[in-house]
C-alpha cells in the first residue's frame, strides 16, 4: 500500500485513539453503531461497504471515501466492481463528485500496490 494509505490509516487511528479518550457515551455509541451497521448481517460486508462509498461519494466526505475504499479493497472489491460504483456514485451525485472520482481512483490505485 502506499504513502496515502498509511498517512491517511496513521492519522485516522491517532485521532480516533484521541476521540476515545475523552469521548462521552453518546459519541462512543455512535462509534459503535457506525461499526456494527457494517457487519454481517442480512446484506454482505462487502455489498455494505460498496454502498457505503456511493453515499460518501455523493456526499463528498474525502476521509469517508479512503476509509469505504480500503473497506471495499479488504472485502474483495475488484476493478471491474469498483469502476460500477464510481460509475453509480457520479450517476447520483453529478458532475460535483468528478473530483472526489479522482482522487478515489488515485487512492485505489495506491491501494493496490
Amino acid at each position: 500500500m502506499g504513502k496515502l494509505v498509511e498517512e491517511f490509516n496513521d492519522y485516522r487511528t491517532k485521532m480516533n485513539d484521541r476521540i476515545m479518550e475523552t469521548a462521552n457515551t453518546n459519541i462512543k455509541r455512535f462509534f459503535a453503531l457506525d461499526t456494527t451497521t457494517y457487519a454481517e448481517g442480512a446484506l454482505d460486508v462487502k455489498s455494505k461497504e460498496m454502498m457505503g462509498l456511493v453515499a460518501s461519494m455523493v456526499l463528498r466526505c474525502d476521509d469517508c471515501i479512503k476509509y469505504h475504499l480500503e473497506k471495499c479493497f479488504d472485502a474483495g472489491v475488484n476493478n471491474a466492481e469498483i469502476n460500477e460504483v464510481f460509475m453509480i456514485a457520479n450517476l447520483v451525485g453529478g458532475s460535483i463528485v468528478i473530483p472526489h472520482y479522482r482522487r478515489a481512483v488515485e487512492y485505489w490505485d495506491e491501494l493496490s500496490m
